[in-house]
């Protein structure tokens, strides 16, 4: 069943038409604006950083198990016995139990993530994996051919906290429940045997626990920063999309309102010409006093009024009609092959009159032997005299029109006429070529326009596949250049042979 459009004016801009589209977008929006207003502490803030910390176990679940691997064959090479072995077993146990669990909660949604449990079992599994290296500290290898052993932990700690410090940046503490017991054990040991390299790699180790827990802190930091512009690409794209949908039914109004200004407008030819037809008719009958004379001069007077004033509006129904038959698509073209050159003379000498009465003197400069163009006669005669009546209409007493036809560069043919009238600013052009627009210098002309000669232009221009181009310059003077493409210039053929040529060639 289709849906039914209300008659009351609609001021949201939002389409009523799709309801789970804007929705969709609303949502969006709200969900956006929540999470870029988040800070550390906020629920789903902490669940975007264990889903973060849980991603980089899972990624990384293989570095740390390589080196465990590792230490346990260097140390069975070096003697230390089975003991390595059940301690490698135990770590890697732990890592795995790490690496099962981050891949639970990297699958798992992050509404559904409690935060606080969460954080407290991947802060367990890490303090199960310090024992394990606890663990190792304390190993032991009396036959061991490596006379610095202890030194060779430290050694394996350093690289074990460096790893770790990196990919447990996102869960701050990760680090310190992971090595501050295997750190304190070393130490205790160190201090205890009271040599030398022991003592200093003890030292360092202290040392180098709060520097890592630095380094991981400002890890940290730039995970929230990663965040925080994931949040904002997020709210960016989704008023986007909400200023996207309010632009499309914002366009879609406006479309459905021009179309059917033009169909009404359109459709009303015959409505609103048959009774000026009558007026006119009736009142130039009256004036000329063709049925008898009038008693009464200032009847006939008013007669001769009622006929220009019915002309003047049948003139402009004439131009919204054409305005609005070719915004609707509606404008048909009769096209058939034309000589520009004949019909802007032609035009010329039509409005030779108008510009006599200002004393206004028509230069032609046109180029010969152009050849026919495919285009609709109507069209460009209207375009012509629309360009030559705004010439003389504007130009002062005096002045001078220079109207051109020739070639453009591109192989077209163009007409261009200038005026040295008063021109028109900068700023002013797109008002003029737009529907009833009308410049500063118009508005203060006694010969006002309706302001559709030059849009009428346009459009019947775009219609042939040209261009019109306006240039204007205060106190200059202006010019109309219409262009009519190159696939509207027809070749010229050669002409057949007679019947005498053709015997002779036989």
């Amino acid at each position: 069943m289709p849906l039914q459009r209300s008659n009351t004016a609609d001021k949201f801009i939002v389409d009523r038409r799709k309801p789970h589209r804007n929705s969709d977008v609303a949502r969006a929006v709200r969900k956006t604006r929540d999470r870029l207003s988040q800070q550390a502490g906020n629920p789903d803030f902490d669940r975007e950083l264990l889903k973060l910390h849980a991603r980089a176990m899972t990624s990384g679940a293989i570095a740390i198990p390589l080196l465990i691997l590792a230490i346990a064959a260097a140390g069975r090479l070096a003697g230390v016995g089975n003991e390595i072995g059940l301690w490698a077993l135990f770590t890697l146990t732990c890592y795995t139990i790490v690496a099962f669990m981050a891949r639970r909660i990297e699958r798992t949604e992050a509404s559904d993530l409690n935060p606080l449990q969460t954080r407290r079992e991947f802060l367990i599994c890490h303090f199960l994996c310090g024992l394990g290296w606890a663990w190792f500290v304390w190993l032991g290898c009396g036959a061991c051919q490596v006379d610095q052993f202890q030194l060779v932990k430290a050694v394996v700690l350093l690289f074990a906290m460096a790893a770790t410090a990196v990919m447990t940046s996102s869960l701050s503490g990760a680090l310190l429940a992971t090595f501050a017991v295997p750190v304190a054990f070393y130490a205790y040991a160190g201090f205890k045997l009271w040599m030398p390299v022991e003592a200093i790699m003890a030292g360092l180790l202290v040392v180098s626990l709060p520097f890592f827990a630095y380094v991981a802190r400002h890890l940290n930091r730039s995970s929230l920063m990663v965040l925080s512009f994931r949040s904002e690409k997020d709210a960016l794209i989704a008023e986007l999309e909400t200023a996207k949908s309010m632009s499309d039914e914002a366009r879609r109004r406006a479309e459905d309102a021009n179309l059917a200004k033009s169909r009404f407008l359109a459709s009303m030819s015959h409505e609103l010409r048959t009774p000026l037809n009558a007026i006119l008719g009736f009142s130039e009958v009256m004036s000329n006093e063709v049925l008898g004379p009038m008693s009464n001069p200032t009847y006939r007077d008013y007669a001769h009024d009622v006929h220009e004033s019915g002309q003047h509006l049948l003139d402009l129904i004439n131009e919204i009609l054409d305005l609005s038959r070719i915004e609707a698509g509606r404008y048909q073209l009769n096209e058939e092959p034309v000589m520009l050159l004949n019909i802007v003379e032609d035009c010329c000498h039509m409005m030779e009159l108008r510009a006599r009465n200002k004393d206004i003197r028509v230069v032609q400069d046109f180029e010969h032997q152009l050849p026919r163009l495919f285009a609709d006669e109507r069209a460009v005669r209207q375009i012509t005299l629309n360009l030559l009546s705004n010439a003389i209409k504007f130009t002062a007493t005096g002045g001078e029109i220079r109207v051109r036809v020739g070639w453009t560069a591109g192989g077209g043919q163009y007409m261009s006429i200038k005026d040295n009238g008063p021109g028109i600013p900068e700023d002013e052009i797109p008002v003029v070529l737009s529907a009833f627009g009308q410049g500063s210098i118009a508005i203060k002309s006694a010969e006002q326009g309706t302001g559709l000669g030059l849009p009428i232009v346009q459009g019947l221009l775009a219609m042939h596949g040209g261009e019109f181009e306006l240039h204007s310059k205060l106190r200059e003077g202006t010019e109309a250049i219409a262009i009519f493409p190159l696939s509207r210039v027809m070749e010229e053929l050669p002409a057949l042979p007679t019947a005498a040529v053709a015997a002779r060639r036989r």
